[in-house]
């Protein structure tokens, strides 16, 4: 697709690769995260109106990204087709919005929203840096609402040997620039929040029938990039909020005492039949609950 001086998003159509899928046979929240920043170089590299947009796509750092999980993707030969727009402009970040949809004879299928919010940044100095008029002027034309309301304010993080897990950054994880790609962070709190399941989920009795769960919001913030070494990194995680078919798993990254990483992730128990919210059993919510006020 080709910009048009009136068109305020950009459709981008994503393939959907078997290997994008998870054991519930829907695509995996991590992929998601690679489509959109596919759908967003698309938007401001492969198609921008003239070379002055450029710099948005190759020179930019991920401040935070926060993605509402609408329903559930599955395989299909057709690509999905995914919305790119500019929901705010600021004097040294912009902020991205994005939809990821089918268009049916009903109308409008939304498998989900999200929004990036992004600063260009000088790689060879290490800073991030203002917007320029140029630069603005090419935003500007994309300005529209954001998808999504505010994100949830984050609670006091709780540390525990429950919540820990060791986090061992691969070398092919690290992008051009030194840093681990933005999109890695979402499957190194994928890989420590199932960690940190299955240690509390064991205390359930084996009588008590399973429950699927699925990811329904998550919300990342990027405050210092994490780089590729030996030693490995900390995530600690913990339940900071218990519901009648949701629950809060909160995390950080931390290198040390400094917190290089967060996110909030809503978690649904939902019937596989249906495919909606259903309430956990109270066996789940015990746990659950429990881990709301532990602090060892």
């Amino acid at each position: 697709m080709l910009w048009e001086t009136d068109v305020v998003r950009h459709v981008y159509e994503c393939p959907v690769r078997w290997a994008d899928l998870d054991l519930l046979g829907h695509v995996n929240n991590v992929t998601y995260v690679d489509y959109l920043q596919e759908a967003r170089i698309d938007m401001l590299l492969t198609h921008a109106p003239d070379s002055r947009a450029n710099d948005l796509a190759e020179g930019v750092v991920v401040v935070s990204h926060d993605v509402k999980y609408a329903r559930p993707l599955t395989f299909r030969t057709e690509p999905v087709k995914i919305d790119s727009w500019v929901s705010e402009i600021k004097a040294a970040t912009f902020t991205m919005a994005y939809e990821v949809y089918d268009e049916t004879p009903e109308g409008r299928v939304v498998y989900l929203q999200a929004t990036s919010v992004l600063t260009p940044f000088v790689f060879a100095e290490e800073r991030p840096r203002r917007i320029s008029a140029d630069e603005r002027a090419i935003l500007t034309r994309f300005l529209g609402e954001s998808p999504l309301a505010p994100t949830s304010v984050a609670t006091p993080a709780r540390h525990t040997e429950t919540g820990h897990y060791s986090l061992q950054v691969r070398f092919s994880d690290v992008d051009v620039y030194g840093h681990v790609n933005n999109v890695k962070y979402f499957e190194f709190f994928q890989e420590a929040r199932i960690a940190y399941m299955t240690r509390i989920w064991a205390g359930v009795s084996e009588s008590t029938s399973t429950v699927p769960m699925v990811l329904a919001q998550m919300s990342v913030t990027y405050r210092t990039p994490i780089l590729f070494r030996p030693e490995a990194y900390d995530v600690r995680s913990w339940i900071s909020h218990v519901g009648n078919s949701s629950f809060v798993v909160e995390s950080e990254i931390l290198d040390g005492e400094q917190v290089l990483s967060r996110a909030h992730v809503v978690m649904v128990t939902f019937d596989p039949e249906t495919q909606t919210a259903a309430r956990a059993p109270e066996a789940y919510r015990e746990v659950l609950t429990r881990e709301l006020t532990r602090t060892s």
